[in-house]
């Protein structure tokens, strides 16, 4: 069954200090639809805000089975992913240490319901959804009522 507009996701993640707090941003296009996401953390990493603005706006999506792009201007997510680095992770349980374990998985499991194609872009550049993303994301982390990245601050607390 061919989608009649493409899903575009656009994301990006911050933390001021690293970690520090962290937020999350999130743009949606579906044709003419439009729909933004953030979410703000207290204590958290650049990368794990990155990998969790990916989860969120997967987990938004009612739809399975279909076409995504998502938009990164994190190197981390794109090459784990299209590397098929993530794959020998899940398949050595993140042996040697490997970072964000939780999120990991998380998109792993997701992922399998969807057919994802990363495209990397330049952050704080010309790109105007990424920038909106920046904006949401650092506005969050820069919010009130900034939630518990619990995972982390158990692991790291």
């Amino acid at each position: 069954m061919q989608q009649s507009h493409p899903l575009l996701i656009y994301t990006d993640g911050a933390a001021r200090g690293n970690p520090g707090p962290g937020g999350y941003g999130i743009v949606l296009l579906w044709g003419e639809k439009r729909k933004e996401l953030s979410g703000g953390y207290r204590l958290t990493t650049n990368n794990r805000m990155e990998l969790l603005a990916v989860i969120v706006a997967l987990q938004s999506l009612n739809k399975k089975n279909i076409s995504v792009t998502i938009y990164t201007d994190s190197k981390y997510i794109v090459d784990s992913v299209e590397k098929k680095w993530l794959n020998n992770w899940v398949k050595t349980d993140f042996k040697g240490g490997k970072k964000n374990k939780d999120l990991w998985l998380q998109y792993y499991d997701l992922s399998k319901q969807f057919k994802i194609r990363f495209v990397w872009v330049k952050g704080h550049a010309d790109n105007a959804m990424n920038n909106r993303c920046d904006e949401l994301a650092t506005s969050a982390a820069d919010g009130g009522n900034l939630l518990a990245d619990e995972w982390y601050e158990t692991q790291n607390g």
